[in-house]
């Protein structure tokens, strides 16, 4: 929940919060449970949805020559009456709204074959046309009443009319803005995430190392930066690890830490990487920039021994310590220093940041290029103040108070419009934050002024301040602590790109700027979680923890931030999200790209999502809960067989029960919401196991199954080890695992979903929930490799 602290003890809520339980209006939806885009090639067949809808070229043909083989079977009255309302009928899988009218988007109903349709329309398509419904679909319902319009028409009907067709193309709800990023009626654009990484302590920095890997590194305060591979999962052992230099506390707030990273721009040759972090020497602090190199053994691991300091500045106070670094597009390091903490920059006469001879509150630029021998940098021919003898020759901006993240724009993908550009988040004092653009020279105001405002009047009144104004700046009332995001560049959200999206910490608030190049302006959006369905997509989510640390781009260009529940950095709350717009995607395959591959020597930790959706009731099934299938032991069997007595209640005989899953849908890997537990299994825990499938009946072996909320399901062999056999074994009362089975040994548990894949547990856990594993029914594999354990209570004998 994102909140606004106004002062000690008072908390107010943020208004984009209030927005997520609002109704939203569209929510258009493909049948692959994806935005809608504008093909690549134009499409010859479906040509009403050539602009924008659900079908490529290539689904395009495949429509068309289905047309052409039921328009095949018509006479030439059939081929009049009869081949548009085929057409129109096909064509609606190409329709923005796809998933509505074909009932993709409710996992409790099955899909249609045929869409949904107003009563007006089915009945003139009935009249003309209903003997041809064979050719059209085999839903066995369709072949039952498409001699009856009343009750065919009823079986085609939508619940929510407003999308059946054709009147939704004339519904000015759902056409009005149509691929457009969808706005609030505020104005706020309504946007989504997914959650990428989580589990992390004050995560303030993800970059890439552009080498083609597509990995991931993302720095904690603390001093630690682990990699993630492109499918997100983490390795166990850290990327870099400077925790014992790094200085720190678990103070809420505490600025100081491992505050920034950035690969060289030719990183894949020289295996170069740079950090800035705080440390203590003696009894000063001071911010320290080194060098790293990674390991010539393991590519996802840098030599701690090579680091080499490059710059160290003394910090006079415990805050404002800057803490980006970047590569611009010329090559040089770029790097970004606060004015030296306190308040209101009382450091000499001016202050740092006026002072060109001060390296604290500036923008400094060197060239690390080719420092094997000689000076560790140099510095750039055309730095501003190289010639000024009163300034020191690093400094390539100034005038700034503790610029908090910076990005480079990396242009328009279609005509690089833009290219190069740095932008900066740069945090006010008393009442306003501002975003700049960095260039060469230029006095960006700080202490003279505050955004726009005189801070100091006597310096704002020097007539050769000569300083620049920020492109946007905003009061305090709206967020106390800018954080620097990124322009949109990526491929996979058209209508993203030349959006600069921003943050602030302290008030949780997104925002974004557009450039209004004919009047010179930016205008300014809140950007806000989608309402209602707008987010309702397999894995996005529309809530993200309320303190916004950082902003990301990966190497494909796409967009992500950082935030955290607990502003501390020891504390794991922090999370990793990727934006995106659920109005529009780009056409499929346009994105695609093959990751180099990349040698792993450490354990692999899958990744597991923890935040849902909220505010919105996911639908269940109205079908009654299917009853178990019992199978009794040997003992039972043998007496039926023979005609014998039941044995007496008294001693009643072991039951296996098993629950038959409800059925499964073509739709997959979509969030589902499970039906009501029935009263027997209302008791049990999630997490609970039991072993079926021997052939004898013996309750010390079997399939493993496991109750998680409100069903049972198995469990895939992939990674099945005696570690988490035995933790079955434990919680069903054994002392052994004596053995972890595999290939599906007691059978194929067809009737359940899989409920977990890729299971490691250490061998302590209380269940198999507790150990790491992929996710709740997310996996990879079939019940051909359902997991299975033979428990006992005397230890497996080691054969010799």
């Amino acid at each position: 929940v994102l909140a606004v602290f106004d002062a000690p003890g008072q908390v107010r809520s943020c208004p984009c919060v209030l927005l997520l339980l609002t109704p939203a209006e569209l929510h258009p939806q493909c049948l692959d449970f994806k935005p809608p885009f504008r093909p690549l090639r134009e499409l010859d067949f479906c040509v009403m949805y050539r602009e924008f809808g659900c079908c490529d070229y290539q689904k395009d043909q495949e429509l068309m020559a289905r047309y052409y083989r039921i328009t095949g079977n018509f006479n030439e009255r059939g081929y009049a009456n009869c081949a548009g309302f085929v057409l129109e009928l096909l064509c609606q899988e190409c329709s923005p709204y796809a998933a509505h009218l074909f009932d993709a988007e409710d996992p409790s109903t099955p899909l249609r074959t045929i869409p949904g349709l107003c009563s007006d329309y089915c009945s003139r398509f009935w009249t003309k046309c209903h003997s041809i419904l064979p050719l059209l679909s085999d839903d066995p319902r369709i072949k039952e009443n498409r001699n009856i319009q009343t009750h065919l028409c009823k079986l085609l009907e939508l619940d929510d009319a407003d999308y059946c067709y054709p009147h939704l193309l004339t519904n000015p709800k759902l056409t009005q803005n149509l691929g457009r990023v969808q706005t609030g009626s505020d104005g706020c654009l309504q946007l989504c995430l997914e959650e990428v990484a989580n589990g992390l302590r004050n995560p303030l920095a993800m970059v890439h190392a552009n080498d083609g890997t597509h990995r991931f590194f993302v720095a904690e305060q603390v001093g630690l930066v682990w990699t993630y591979l492109p499918d997100r999962s983490k390795l166990e052992k850290p990327f870099l690890n400077i925790t014992k230099a790094v200085l720190t506390s678990s103070w809420e707030g505490d600025e100081r830490g491992f505050l920034g990273l950035v690969f060289h721009p030719k990183f894949r040759y020289n295996r170069k990487l740079y950090v800035y972090y705080s440390v203590e020497v003696g009894f000063d602090e001071r911010i320290r920039i080194s060098e790293f190199r990674v390991s010539t053994n393991d590519m996802n691991m840098v030599d701690h021994t090579s680091e080499r300091v490059i710059l160290e500045i003394d910090e006079p106070a415990s805050n404002h310590n800057g803490g980006q670094l970047l590569f611009g597009d010329d090559g040089y390091l770029y790097i970004f220093t606060g004015d030296g903490g306190m308040a209101g920059d009382p450091f000499g006469k001016y202050g740092n940041a006026q002072n060109k001879s001060a390296l604290l509150g500036k923008v400094l630029r060197i060239d690390v290029d080719n420092n094997e021998r000689g000076p560790l940098y140099r510095i750039p021919p055309d730095n501003p103040f190289i010639h000024d003898y009163e300034a020191r020759p690093e400094v390539y901006a100034y005038g700034v108070r503790n610029m908090w993240r910076c990005s480079v724009d990396r242009g328009d993908p279609r005509n690089k419009e833009g290219k190069g550009r740095i932008f900066c988040g740069d945090v006010g004092q008393n009442k306003f934050e501002e975003v700049d653009i960095i260039e060469k020279g230029q006095n960006y105001g700080w202490r003279a002024k505050e955004g726009f405002s005189c801070y100091d009047k006597k310096l704002c009144a020097n007539s050769s301040l000569g300083d620049v104004l920020p492109i946007y700046a905003y009061p305090h009332k709206m967020g106390k602590s800018v954080t620097g995001g990124y322009v949109y560049r990526g491929c996979e959200y058209p209508n993203l790109n030349g959006m600069y999206i921003f943050g602030d910490f302290m008030s949780g608030l997104l925002m974004s700027l557009q450039e209004d190049k004919a009047g010179g302006r930016w205008q300014y959006n809140a950007v806000c979680m989608g309402m209602g369905l707008t987010c309702a997509f397999p894995g996005l989510i529309n809530n993200y923890h309320h303190y916004i640390i950082s902003f990301a781009e990966d190497e494909a260009g796409e967009l992500y931030f950082m935030s955290t529940g607990v502003p501390s950095a020891t504390s794991p709350s922090g999370v990793v999200y990727k934006v995106v717009d659920p109005s529009r995607r780009a056409p499929p395959g346009q994105c695609h790209y093959d990751p180099l591959p990349v040698r792993v020597k450490s354990r692999l930790i899958q990744f597991v999502p923890h935040e849902s959706l909220i505010g919105l009731e996911q639908p269940t099934k109205n079908e009654p809960e299917p009853q178990p299938t019992k199978s009794y032991d040997w003992l039972l069997e043998l007496l039926d067989n023979l005609g014998g007595v039941d044995p007496a209640p008294t001693t009643p005989a072991p039951i296996r029960t098993t629950t038959k899953s409800p059925r499964s849908s073509r739709r997959k890997d979509r969030r589902r919401k499970v039906n009501p537990a029935t009263n027997d299994a209302s008791e049990l825990q999630n997490g609970a196991v039991r072993l079926v499938g021997d052939e004898h009946g013996r309750s010390d072996r079997g399939r493993v199954e496991i109750y998680i909320h409100g069903e049972w399901g198995t469990v895939c062999d992939d990674l099945w080890t005696t570690a988490d056999a035995e933790v079955v074994c434990r919680q069903l009362g054994f002392q052994y695992a004596l053995k972890a089975s595999s290939n599906s040994e007691f059978g194929e548990g067809k009737e359940l979903r899989i409920l977990l894949d890729d299971v490691q547990c250490e061998g302590a856990e209380s269940n198999l929930l507790a150990c790491s594993h992929a996710g709740v029914g997310r996996h990879n594999c079939n019940h051909l490799e359902d997991a299975g354990v033979i428990c006992g209570n005397s230890p497996p004998v080691d054969a010799k």
